[in-house]
């Protein structure tokens, strides 16, 4: 063939490939009951073998990032909503996992599916973590003594998925919740503190310009009154909420339950009078041993892992703010959703006692797992820990350098040079999962033109290119030794 004709030739397959994978098929819309949900296949692989499930407790995820970019990369992805989408006052914690099932059903029933891996980012951690345990367990993992809200018996026969991936999960709901609280409050009465305990006070270490820097002593002592805060507002609400039982609440059922300098009142932060969000050297912002850490530029280094992420210097304004940072909650929401026992609220959890749990439910889940932090936020040590309580045999754990929450570059990171440094965490992110997945679950690992597999479009664009000089170097030696022929006759 000739050789300008082998070059356009790959060059346009390589074209093809790369239109290829930014090609999707139009969601299907799909609704059940309270669920809604959009399903994507992606063009490129009209056939996928693989389906992702992405889902949270209350957030709108119908176009959740992972969305396209796992489309892209050859899976089907089902992005659903849950019966209590952004409404955290109704949230009764185990109806959630019903609405899971109605997405795990859905897929099981697509042609061509043979293997489910559920996805859980941020709040989705605890969410498709409890459904799995409970799939596999049994509904004993979630009737244990331990609970403060025992989940109810149609819950028995979840069918399980076949792998999961927590991407910056919560180490559950109820954790945030506890660490958010502000330790100094006096008898739950907005505005009143205690100064000893006051994280806000210079006094005792707070900076309102820049980093705080807190005594250990400071330390132990906020952590502990954090927790004897939450173990008060727990004893509180299950008081009241027998008295309901008993006929003698204001309703028969339910009742509200507000909690002043708690945090954001819906999903996501704010409010929050977390110290490693104001002190970058509480040691939740960093792992306890080397870990993966992918570089931008996709290697990948063995170190020990420190979040980049800066100090948030609009705390106290928000957590002071009613709209801003005080939970308004039901009685059941917050007993079943946000309530977790401990002595204190650093390392003294025990996360058994909730059902909304992501450490406590990853070690009752045996399928592949894989756990991902985000370098550019807060759950440093908690994706380690998530890690450490898995009882999956194949488990694997790695950071996104430079990665927000939200899995975007994280433009005003400390120490680096903006969102550039990061540019790339989306890809590396999601090229890590696909690398992850495509050996696991697809029953051949090799590259398909949607960029999914072991081998991405730029890769084979090289590949390409290489082998059209290839042949038109080889062309040219021809002719140039048929030319020496001719001259030596």
């Amino acid at each position: 063939m000739n050789p300008i004709r082998i070059v356009a030739c790959l060059l346009a397959a390589v074209a093809c490939a790369s239109g290829a994978a930014q090609a999707q098929s139009r969601p299907t819309y799909y609704t059940s009951g309270g669920v809604k949900a959009l399903y994507y296949t992606p063009d490129a692989n009209p056939n996928p073998k693989v389906a992702f499930l992405i889902v949270h407790r209350t957030g709108n995820y119908l176009s959740h990032i992972g969305c396209s970019e796992l489309s892209k990369r050859g899976y089907a992805v089902f992005c659903m909503n849950t019966r209590f989408e952004n409404n955290e006052f109704q949230v009764d914690w185990d109806r959630i996992a019903l609405d899971v099932k109605v997405g795990v059903e859905y897929l099981r029933k697509q042609p061509g599916i043979e293997k489910v891996i559920l996805f859980g980012h941020s709040g989705g951690g605890p969410t498709v973590s409890f459904y799995q345990a409970v799939a596999e367990k049994g509904i004993g993992f979630c009737q244990d003594t331990r609970k403060i809200v025992p989940c109810n018996n149609d819950l028995a026969n979840l069918p399980p998925a076949d792998g999961l991936i927590l991407a910056d999960a919560h180490p559950g709901v109820p954790v945030i919740l506890l660490r958010s609280l502000n330790g100094s409050v006096l008898r739950e009465t907005p505005g009143a503190f205690d100064p000893a305990l006051d994280p806000y006070s210079p006094a005792n270490g707070y900076n309102a310009a820049g980093a705080s820097t807190y005594s250990p002593d400071f330390q132990a002592r906020y952590f502990a009154a954090q927790s004897r805060r939450m173990n008060s507002l727990i004893a509180e609400a299950d008081r009241r909420t027998k008295d309901i039982a008993a006929g003698k609440g204001p309703f028969p059922d339910n009742d509200q339950f507000a909690i002043p300098h708690g945090g954001n009142p819906g999903a996501g932060p704010g409010g929050a009078s977390q110290l490693h969000s104001l002190d970058p050297q509480i040691s939740l912002r960093k792992t306890q041993r080397p870990q993966k850490l992918i570089r931008n530029d996709g290697s990948i280094d063995r170190q020990l892992v420190t979040s980049v992420s800066p100090v948030e210097l609009d705390t106290l304004a928000s957590t002071m703010s009613f709209n801003r940072g005080t939970k308004q909650l039901s009685l059941r929401s917050f007993l079943s959703t946000q309530a977790v026992r401990s002595t204190n609220s650093l390392d003294g959890i025990d996360h058994c006692s909730s059902n909304n749990s992501t450490i406590c439910a990853v070690g009752a889940i045996s399928v592949p797992t894989l756990v991902m932090g985000m370098g550019g936020y807060l759950f440093i040590r908690d994706s380690e820990e998530e890690f450490d309580a898995s009882a999956a045999k194949d488990k694997d754990l790695v950071f996104i350098e430079g990665a927000t929450h939200g899995f975007t570059p994280c433009a005003n990171c400390m120490n680096t040079g903006g969102a550039a440094a990061y540019s790339n965490s989306v890809k590396n992110l999601f090229d890590y999962v696909d690398g992850w997945a495509s050996p696991r679950y697809r029953a051949d690992s090799s590259p398909v033109l949607s960029g999914g597999g072991s081998m991405s479009l730029e890769a084979l664009a090289g590949l390409a290119v290489l082998a059209a000089l290839i042949a038109l170097t080889r062309w040219r030696g021809l002719v140039t030794h048929l030319i020496g022929l001719r001259a030596r006759r």
